[in-house]
């Protein structure tokens, strides 16, 4: 695995993406993980949900995996949503308004136990635009998206249907 320009030998690069099938819709993310000459694949796949979320999901994870904390990290996605949300401090306005009228709340709060524990930054990429490992977490989370024995996304659920009303 050859290091890219502009990356650094200790930096974990990490490729997400997030996939539903409908939005919502039965839905999926990719993961790819790099470290040196390290490389490690993810996904998982959930039967109604977004794709916003699962564009965020993705990074949740990635980021969740890396053990050493303080880890330098770029998180590789071609979400405007979690990138902007992050690089344009959407998110601190968010948490300052107690998440008002914002979407994905469970999803945003546990990025936020995460996202301190290491240094990350993100690098917005342009989708399906033949960039090798964006492209394969394409795969990564259309396959999920589409494979059986799909998971709950519980925290999409609990809002479409609060208090399990049916």
């Amino acid at each position: 695995m050859n290091q890219q320009p502009g990356e650094k030998p200790n930096e974990i690069i990490v490729y997400t993406d997030g996939a539903a099938l409908g939005n919502p819709g039965p839905g999926g993310y990719g993961i790819v993980m790099r470290l040196g000459n390290y490389r490690k694949e993810f996904s998982e796949g959930y039967q109604l949900t977004t794709n916003n979320r699962m564009e965020l999901l993705a990074v949740i994870v990635a980021l969740e995996k890396i053990k050493r904390p303080q880890s330098q990290v770029v998180v590789y996605s071609d979400s405007r949503y979690v990138v902007d949300a992050v690089e344009k401090n959407w998110l601190r306005g968010w948490v300052q308004k107690g998440f008002k009228k914002v979407k994905n709340v469970d999803l945003w709060k546990r990025f936020l136990e995460i996202y301190p524990q290491h240094q990350v930054r993100f690098v917005w990429v342009k989708g399906h635009a033949n960039i090798p490992e964006n492209e394969r977490c394409d795969q990564l989370a259309v396959a999920a998206a589409n494979a059986p024995n799909l998971l709950p996304d519980v925290g999409y659920l609990e809002v479409k249907n609060p208090g399990g009303l049916f």
